[in-house]
């Protein structure tokens, strides 16, 4: 590893958060960003002594001219030579090692670290919610809101250091020259400032609400689509392609909408600022010619004044359009927050604790669940399965089959009564050490994307080959593992689809 590329160590990019997530923008931030402030604050301030160059700059081009004026050229060079190795210095060496430094904060240090520590930070308490958080919205949609809101993060927080904090030090720095000039063009500056932030204040609200709106509307079309890309084979069995075209498009169509409007809002506050930027010129320009026609400025700061106000003019409309992108940026995180950042309703008490070494006896003791609904599930349950014992389950439809291997499996919490595995109350030992203990092949077989040995060595992770091996020979899927391309190494495809129905199956057995 490079000199360079250790910098990156400096923040740790998989830090835990500390606690759940809050849902105050400002406390959200500082919970994401949580443990890389220090070097946050240092890239902002390297960021603002970049920008302080851009003020040493004008001031070096308005002693060169004030030098030139006030000197022959034959001994120009003779007589300003301090001036000029001040300016080579400057421009070759000083200029550009700032830039240099401050781009090394922002590429290695914040860069690479931020999102992933971000995204790391949702995507572990998105893991951590109860399955109800995950029936009640798109999986697609869950996904694009992690992402989308960890990129949000990291956005504005590098967006902040890079235009907020070097525009900022450049603006104090070019007031505190035009003080030194003439207090009557750093009143000019100041009246500009002030109307460039009520621009700020009017147009930014307005685009913050319109990109919450944007960015929720495309998580949409994103949990849409990947909806019906993930029942695709339902969909070529029922015919329905046209049927997903439509309902897709409608979903295209609000976003589409969104767009517009945030679209015509940006419009008009582009073309209001690039008004405003061409205020400046003429008034600090304009300002210190009249200052000069008096005998109360020279040649050199008409330029120097002149260099500050292009140079702010230009930057206003970058600095106005990063804000604009902060701010978008600022309404996709309220968009993710809202989603992502709600509380667990499934949680360990705190005195919770693992459920030892058991032997089965399960006790279902006036057990009502029905979903939070008045009818389905099941109601005043009582069972006793000893342990060793085998128990078939059967009913109708939506009698509750399923819902009474939830409750075991503590997926969901018994409205009324208890459950206990060995006189152990569910509700007071934690949730994996009970799921360790079971084993179970669903319905629906779950696959991952990964090889055969990781969906195998999902039921213990960290198992030998041997250990795979021997279950799935007992699984009876040993032999045909072997017979795939790659062997243990076969990727199964996404939710399995490479594999029949039975050997899903046999692979769930074995894991």
């Amino acid at each position: 590893m490079s000199a360079l590329q250790s910098l990156g160590s400096l923040i740790d990019a998989f830090r835990p958060a500390d606690g759940p997530p809050p849902q105050r923008l400002g406390a959200f931030m500082r919970w994401a960003l949580a443990g890389s402030w220090p070097m946050l604050v240092v890239a902002g301030v390297l960021s603002s002594v970049a920008g302080v160059t851009e003020v040493v700059s004008a001031l070096i081009l308005g002693w060169v001219v004030d030098a030139a004026v006030t000197t022959s050229p034959t001994t120009f060079f003779s007589d300003h030579w301090s001036l000029i190795a001040w300016f080579v210095a400057f421009y070759l060496i000083l200029r550009p090692l700032a830039f240099a430094v401050s781009s090394a904060s922002n590429s290695i240090i914040i860069g690479p670290n931020v999102l992933p520590l971000v995204l790391s930070r949702l995507h572990r308490w998105t893991l951590g919610q109860a399955v109800t958080f995950f029936d009640n919205d798109f999986a697609g949609r869950i996904a694009q809101k992690q992402m989308q809101a960890a990129r949000a993060v990291t956005d504005v927080a590098t967006e902040v250091i890079n235009t907020v904090c070097f525009a900022l030090a450049s603006v104090i720095g070019s007031a505190a020259f035009l003080i030194l000039v003439d207090l009557r063009v750093a009143g000019a500056l100041l009246v500009w400032l002030i109307a460039y932030i009520l621009l700020i204040r009017y147009f930014m609200p307005m685009i913050r609400v319109n990109s919450a709106a944007r960015a929720s509307s495309r998580a949409m079309v994103s949990g849409q689509v990947v909806d019906t890309i993930t029942n695709i084979k339902t969909v070529k069995l029922f015919a329905h392609a046209a049927f997903e075209d439509r309902v897709a498009l409608d979903a295209m169509e609000v976003f589409r909408d969104r767009s517009l409007e945030f679209g015509v809002i940006s419009t008009w506050f582009r073309f209001s600022l690039m008004l405003l930027a061409g205020v400046l010129p003429v008034l600090l320009i304009g300002g210190t010619v009249i200052l000069w026609q008096q005998g109360q400025a020279t040649a050199g700061e008409i330029a120097a004044a002149g260099a500050i106000a292009m140079r702010i003019a230009q930057m206003s409309g970058w600095v106005s359009f990063t804000l604009m992108s902060i701010y978008t940026s600022v309404g996709e995180v309220e968009d993710g927050m809202r989603t992502l950042a709600v509380p667990h309703t499934l949680t360990d008490t705190p005195e919770a604790k693992a459920l030892p070494r058991v032997t089965g006896e399960v006790r279902f003791d006036n057990v009502t669940f029905a979903y939070g609904r008045e009818r389905g599930g099941v109601r005043d349950i009582n069972l006793t399965i000893r342990a060793g014992e085998k128990l078939g389950i059967v009913g109708a439809s939506g009698a509750g089959k399923s819902s009474l291997v939830s409750l075991l499996l503590r997926l969901y919490d018994p409205e009324e009564g208890t459950i206990s595995v060995d006189g152990h109350d569910l509700r007071h030992v934690t949730q994996e050490s009970l799921r360790r203990q079971i084993g179970m092949v669903t319905q629906e077989t779950a696959m991952f994307n990964r090889s055969a040995r990781d969906n195998i060595a999902y039921g213990r992770p960290g198992a030998s080959q041997e250990e795979i091996e021997n279950a799935a020979r007992l699984a009876q899927v040993h032999d045909f593992v072997l017979r795939l391309p790659d062997g243990y190494d076969t990727r199964v495809g996404e939710r399995g689809l490479k594999l029949s129905g039975g050997e899903k199956q046999r692979v769930a057995i074995a894991r």
